[in-house]
């Protein structure tokens, strides 16, 4: 329980203290005008007020990624709070408020653009075809999910039918990735992000009511499943520690931000609240069942972590735990998927450079990407969604890294984006070296391998920040002449 306690005191002294430094080291500026306001349009640059876009925030980067993920890291045991609670924070949370921050002080746009502006033009089109490939990924199968989870809820009839439940969520989708963000978005989103902050606030006072047998620290090497963690359980618990979906949902809630003051609440808190729930179900995953972790995966065989989810919403919230169980299992991945489409639409926007005022322009993004999207859900994606995890961790690196640059840019410290990039650099690199999906090498190769490619790209950037650093230099001195 001490271990549980203290990756949770972690998280909230990380956006007390560390948040704050970062929001002075970025140098917000409340008296800034944001896009929301020099760019409003009505439809996706609209001010909203900051605790509705907290909601909105979270809501688009958690969905059920602290909870799924969470329970399938939890296999790996204790060592999983550590990842929670200092990935979120030195990692997660410093990733997504820059990628929200960047996007408010380069107009509202969306991460490839900005990615681009610091890494280069062969960067940014690496980035656009990447983002958009991963957001309609997201979009189709948090459309096939629900669908089928819906069909299946005991109904008869026509609502028995998975093809049924799959057109109502894809209309849905269009309607979300067309209207403006505030006539549907930013009604409905609170709703269900209170709804899912009461579900891990609940699961974790009963937790610790009823005294759960949760594993401390000590049992670090404790993993009866012999998973390696390293770098395994860094691709695992993704949201909670760090995703690179993040990234493309942060610039749609940065242009609805009404001033720089609200990026620390809104960007690093949003992460911190997501990691909070990845602790609290990552715990439970780990203590609820009989025979610890034994017990989790019996269960998993049994069910998936959707069961493991259910059984411990019921066991601990009775009824009502359920009902939250399934309202979450449902419209939690139904609202990371419209987000999704809708973040599509604004990448093509931003590099076709269309104003998306009008319903026409809209529609003439909208409707291609959707036809792909309906053609996608016949298709198996067993095995390219093996791919998902890898790729969501090395977007977040590359944004991290884009971040470090424009630090260097501004003449400022760059190492709380150039190390944990660094680190993930190595994480990804050593996962395609060792995961079955990727060259399925041993860990004496994989391990060093990925320490050097580490190495090598943090021995470039540098190289480029010194570069950068003389050119600057330079021109200070001829100015000064």
């Amino acid at each position: 329980m001490l271990s549980f306690f203290g990756a949770l005191a972690i998280l909230l002294l990380g956006y007390v203290v560390y948040g704050r430094w970062l929001d002075n080291h970025f140098g917000a500026d409340a008296n800034r005008p944001t896009p929301a306001f020099t760019q409003e349009d009505g439809v996706d640059f609209v001010p909203l007020p900051w605790y509705r876009i907290f909601l909105i925030q979270f809501l688009n980067i958690a969905g059920l990624g602290p909870i799924f993920g969470a329970i399938m890291g939890a296999l790996y045991g204790p060592a999983a709070f550590l990842w929670i609670a200092f990935g979120c924070v030195l990692g997660g949370a410093v990733h997504d408020y820059f990628s929200g921050m960047l996007s408010v002080r380069h107009q509202g746009q969306s991460i490839p653009e900005i990615v681009g502006h610091y890494l280069g033009e062969n960067t940014r089109k690496i980035m656009r075809a990447f983002s958009v490939i991963l957001l309609v990924l997201v979009g189709v199968v948090f459309m096939m999910g629900p669908a089928g989870l819906l069909a299946n809820l005991g109904m008869e009839g026509i609502f028995a039918n998975t093809s049924f439940w799959l057109g109502v969520i894809l209309a849905y989708y269009f309607i979300a990735t067309v209207l403006p963000v505030d006539k549907l978005i930013s009604k409905i989103y609170p709703v269900f992000g209170l709804t899912l902050l009461i579900m891990a606030f609940g699961v974790g006072g009963m937790m610790i009511v009823n005294d759960l047998p949760i594993p401390e620290i000590t049992d670090l090497l404790a993993n009866p499943n012999g998973l390696p963690v390293w770098p395994m359980l860094f691709i695992t618990i993704a949201c909670g520690a760090i995703s690179g979906f993040h990234a493309t949902q942060s610039p749609m809630m940065a242009r609805c931000l009404p001033t720089e003051a609200y990026g620390r609440r809104v960007f690093f808190g949003a992460m911190i609240a997501e990691g909070v729930v990845a602790l609290v179900w990552a715990a439970a995953a780990m203590s609820f069942f009989p025979n610890g972790l034994y017990g989790l995966n019996e269960v998993l065989a049994k069910g998936g972590a959707g069961l493991v989810v259910n059984e411990i919403s019921v066991g601990l919230m009775g009824n009502m735990g359920g009902m939250l169980a399934i309202l979450g299992v449902i419209a939690c991945p139904v609202t990371s998927g419209d987000t999704a489409f809708r973040s599509v639409r604004l990448i093509f926007a931003d590099a076709l450079k269309m104003p998306q005022s009008g319903m026409k322009e809209r529609l003439l993004l909208a409707v291609p990407v959707f036809a792909v999207g309906f053609a996608l859900t016949f298709v198996d994606f067993n095995i390219i969604w093996r791919y998902f995890a890898f790729s969501n961790q090395l977007l977040a690196t590359i944004v991290l890294w884009a971040s470090a640059m424009y630090l260097v840019h501004e003449s400022k410290a760059h190492w709380p984006a150039s190390l944990p990039a660094a680190f993930m650099t190595a994480v990804c690199t050593t996962y395609i070296l060792m995961a079955p999906e990727g060259l399925g090498l041993t860990s004496a190769i994989a391990y060093p391998v990925g320490a050097v490619a580490s190495l090598v790209v943090l021995g470039w950037f540098l190289l480029m920040a010194m570069r950068k650093a003389k050119g600057q230099s330079a021109i200070s001195v001829r100015g000064g002449h």
